[in-house]
């Protein structure tokens, strides 16, 4: 199996539509699973209408589609590895099972190194060879013109569909042609000065119970790039105006050992800070709370973190350090892979040659929605009515996207946040459901958002 420094774990998938047609013959070794298209309706439609080349990427016995992701790089070697994996994994799955309009889907690598130039060749790549980007998780990437002013096989400037398993930067975030699986917290009417941003707080509120409602202490920004930081200060607004009060926000890098966490957890110390909240990677929780163990700190009620604590490595890491630590994640868990057929499918599937990994998960996801997409069009529109503009548009009227329910019952609106999650806690070294109760449930409810005004350029200020 492939080891990831950054895993995550999550989810798993797919459902294909009866709409699809494609190859069963190709030889693949994919494991089938979910639901999809018999040989005999694939024969029936693909012997109908001959698949020809309609678009860039399209041809008359493939389907290209790009994905992007920080892997190579320095600063966190293999972190978005999850990604890539799921999307060679998927390819394989779909074309083991009657494959996409009566074609092959193929999947090209592109490593973006958290560098902002490698990002913006990846764009102009794929704008050349693919139909779309799916399932890309490039956190810098500030020029997203190679992908929104890119030409389509008639010459005209569509754009590149890009369905993103997450996207960082606010420039990608709030492109026409990306539509998010995480989530969009900006609201996009403007990209500078003070905005409103929708925040989730539903886990906070959970926190708050735990606490006494009455939570002080630190949040730990991910420090490594102006993006990142940039990200973490409406969460800090938003958990603020729910009752958390912060002792000090104070800025970690993905690379710091565990003396660079001594001084942190003085200040912990000082303050008797209660509550501690991970905006950063697995291994800057394990470091923090294996500095508090060893300097006695015994004053923290809720030690809490994104899904990014949600890994092999945060429990293996961290040993002992980490019980009691509350992660919380907007699908179904790896653990309950029984509970939903497209859970179960991505974890049967992408375990013959990977971790299970929650980037790779949301990646997952967002070759459903593709596939789900691309059913849509050829049910309406035949086997070669698959264009980027029809993508594009079929995703702009999207609103219902649930990944058969792997992301709970609210549909997703693509420009928007879903209001579902549940939290896992570490116990006897494992990670334990604690809300809600109920196995294979989420829970959704829109007061789990809110909204924050604020510039978030400026709150990076007072960020150390």
């Amino acid at each position: 199996m492939k080891r990831k420094q950054w895993m995550i774990v999550l989810l798993a998938v797919l459902g294909l539509v009866a709409a699809s047609c494609g190859r069963s013959d190709d030889g693949d070794d994919g494991q089938a699973g979910g639901t999809t298209t018999t040989a005999s309706e694939a024969d029936e439609k693909c012997a109908s209408e001959a698949p020809e080349a309609t678009e860039v990427g399209v041809t008359a016995d493939t389907i290209t589609v790009e994905v992007m992701a920080d892997v190579g790089s320095s600063l966190a070697p293999g972190l978005f590895q999850g990604n890539h994996d799921a999307m060679e994994a998927f390819a394989k799955y779909v074309n083991a099972n009657g494959g996409i309009a009566c074609r092959d889907l193929k999947v090209k690598l592109w490593d973006s190194k958290l560098n902002p130039d490698e990002s913006k060749n990846g764009l102009i790549d794929a704008c050349g060879t693919a139909v779309a980007m799916v399932g890309n998780n490039a956190l810098f990437n500030p020029d997203v013109s190679p992908m929104a002013q890119c030409k389509d096989k008639a010459g005209a400037a569509t754009g590149l569909p890009d369905i993103a398993a997450l996207a960082n930067d606010i420039n990608q975030m709030c492109n026409k042609t990306t539509f998010l699986i995480q989530g969009v917290s900006e609201h996009c009417e403007t990209l500078t000065g003070e905005r409103e941003l929708t925040a989730f707080v539903g886990t906070t509120k959970y926190y708050l119970e735990q606490g006494g409602n009455a939570l002080h202490g630190l949040f730990m920004v991910p420090g490594d790039l102006p993006t990142t930081v940039q990200s973490a200060t409406y969460q800090i607004k938003a958990q603020a105006e729910q009752g958390v009060k912060w002792d000090a926000t104070l800025k970690v890098s993905g690379r710091d050992e565990q003396a660079a966490y001594t001084p942190r957890v003085q200040v912990l110390k000082a303050n008797k800070s209660t509550f501690v909240y991970n905006g950063s990677n697995d291994r800057a929780m394990v470091n923090m709370m294996k500095e508090a163990k060893a300097q006695g700190v015994d004053t923290v009620k809720v030690w809490a973190c994104s899904l990014a604590c949600y890994t092999p490595n945060f429990l293996n890491t961290g040993g002992a350090a980490v019980e009691g630590t509350y992660v919380w994640m907007p699908f179904l868990p790896f653990e309950e892979a029984d509970s939903n057929p497209a859970l179960g499918t991505y974890v049967d599937n992408i375990t013959r040659f990977a971790e299970v990994d929650s980037f790779g998960a949301q990646a997952w996801q967002a070759g459903m929605l593709f596939k789900e997409v691309i059913d849509g069009i050829v049910e309406s529109d035949g086997v070669n009515g698959i264009t980027r503009a029809r993508i594009l548009e079929a995703l702009r009227a999207k609103t219902d996207f649930t990944a058969d329910g792997w992301m709970g019952d609210e549909g997703k609106d693509l420009r928007g946040v879903s209001s579902c999650f549940l939290i896992m806690r570490v116990e006897g070294g494992k990670f334990v459901r604690k809300f809600p109760a109920e196995k294979g449930k989420l829970e959704c409810d829109r007061s789990n958002l809110m909204t924050v005004r604020l510039d978030p350029a400026k709150e990076t200020e007072s960020i150390r």
